[in-house]
């Protein structure tokens, strides 16, 4: 048996039991085994985490990580959109766009990606994006929304189960394979009970992207009226709820995933946050795509509790009755922890520290200028903190991530990625006439 002992760090368990300013943590092989003050074990690896916070890792609901190749370029100018520039990807491009992103993810303190991959059903091309979770060592949950539909409406659920039988035999032992689904607007219901029953047959949880282009209001509450909204399902984005659609997914038990960073700034609207937390829907929190958004969940929490703050505010000053209370850093980090986990379909597995769940687990530095002296621990990982505070990660019992260093061939990593960009950028120039990133 292995055993890790992290020795004296300020603990938030996230869980019923007391966060502890100067405790113990207990990893053996792959599970928490024991949380408290003054814990002893025999042939334990010993990480002195004075000076640290040590937490459940960040769990990342919704992610692009094979779209990482194309960080930080902002908006897409017309005809520079990433469809034609996914349609140059070679097995090697996936892998390598895959890899980076995730391993972009553990330095953010992030232990758990729900990576929705679009990617063309092509075995090289999936069994690529497969080995990329596997060689990142994260905790995952491949969502694969591939075209698999054809003109015959019927044909859509065989091909998901073939393609499910395949992903499964290839993934990694921490990665969960789920469906990737839409929304569709008042014509298309029959192509998704087909589509959804074939999930549910192999019980694969659903992750259905709700576009406010595509799915407006009342789009979630008829769901329900077509039997398919369940515990089983996950909203991504849902900027356009009406309170019919907010009723269903609460009765419904359904989860609802936020990018609130890459929603406002990439056009998708305003996540309706108070809406939410009004009805106890406890959402989870994603990066999205990293074109437009920062890849950490300390950006994200920022802008939810930011958003929810301005909310509050506004309705105060326009002198409203029933004004909601200030979202706490308390209820934040929940949501892109233990929240999170449950929208992922991994609340039992992972996302807070407790005796039996899985050791995914985040040691945050706490005596770096940008965040000393700490005055309160929640409040400095949601307010202050970035990537630069975290220290140690740990998926499954495994370090990840040691003093600040990736337990990776980054180098490698990196020429991988510039090597992929460089050749699919030229590929869709050749294609279409541009770039599909901007030339700097």
């Amino acid at each position: 048996m292995t055993r890790i002992l992290l020795k004296g760090g300020c603990v938030l368990t996230l869980a019923r039991s007391p966060n502890l300013r100067g405790g113990d943590v207990l990893i053996e092989d792959d599970v928490v085994s024991e949380v408290g003050t003054g814990l002893r074990a025999r042939d334990a690896e010993q990480v002195d985490a004075t000076d640290t916070i040590v937490m459940p890792g960040f769990v990342d609901t919704h992610r692009h990580a094979w779209r990482s190749l194309s960080r930080n370029v902002g908006a897409w100018p017309p005809g520079r959109g990433t469809e034609g520039a996914g349609d140059s990807f070679r097995p090697e491009d996936v892998y390598a766009a895959t890899l980076i992103g995730l391993l972009g993810a553990i330095e953010a303190g992030i232990t758990t990606v729900v990576d929705w991959s679009p990617i063309r059903p092509e075995d090289a091309l999936v069994d690529s994006a497969l080995r990329a979770h596997a060689d990142a060592g994260l905790r995952t949950v491949f969502v694969h929304a591939a075209r698999t539909r054809t003109e015959d409406q019927g044909s859509s659920a065989p091909a998901i189960r073939s393609l499910s039988a395949r992903l499964s035999d290839a993934a990694g032992p921490r990665t969960t394979i789920a469906f990737g689904s839409d929304v569709p607007g008042a014509n298309d219901h029959e192509r998704l009970v087909a589509e959804w029953a074939a999930a549910r047959e192999l019980g694969l949880r659903i992750h259905a992207h709700v576009d406010p282009e595509t799915s407006g209001p009342g789009a979630i509450a008829e769901l329900t009226r077509h039997g398919l909204l369940g515990a089983d399902v996950t909203l991504v984005h849902c900027s356009s709820l009406d309170d019919e659609d907010v009723e269903a997914i609460a009765a419904s038990g359904a989860s609802v995933s936020l990018a609130p960073s890459g929603e406002m700034a990439g056009g998708l609207g305003t996540p309706p946050i108070q809406s939410l937390i009004d009805r106890d829907i406890r959402p989870g929190l994603g990066v999205d795509e990293e074109r437009l958004t920062p890849g950490d969940l300390f950006a994200q929490m920022r802008a939810t509790i930011s958003m929810q703050h301005a909310t509050v505010f506004d309705r105060k000053l326009a002198g409203k009755a029933g004004v909601p209370k200030l979202m706490s850093t308390r209820d934040v980090i929940r949501h892109a922890t233990i929240d999170g986990a449950r929208a992922a379909g991994l609340g039992t597995v992972t996302g807070s520290l407790e005796p039996g769940k899985q050791a995914d687990i985040v040691l945050l530095r706490t005596d770096r200028p940008n965040i000393f002296p700490i005055n309160d621990p929640i409040g400095a990982v949601v307010w202050g903190m970035d990537t630069s505070n975290v220290d140690w990660v740990f998926v499954g019992g495994k370090p990840l991530m040691r003093g600040g260093a990736l337990e990776a061939n980054v180098e490698q990593a990196r020429n991988l990625a510039a090597t992929a960009q460089e050749r699919v950028a030229t590929t869709a120039r050749l294609a279409v006439g541009t770039a599909p990133w901007g030339v700097w």
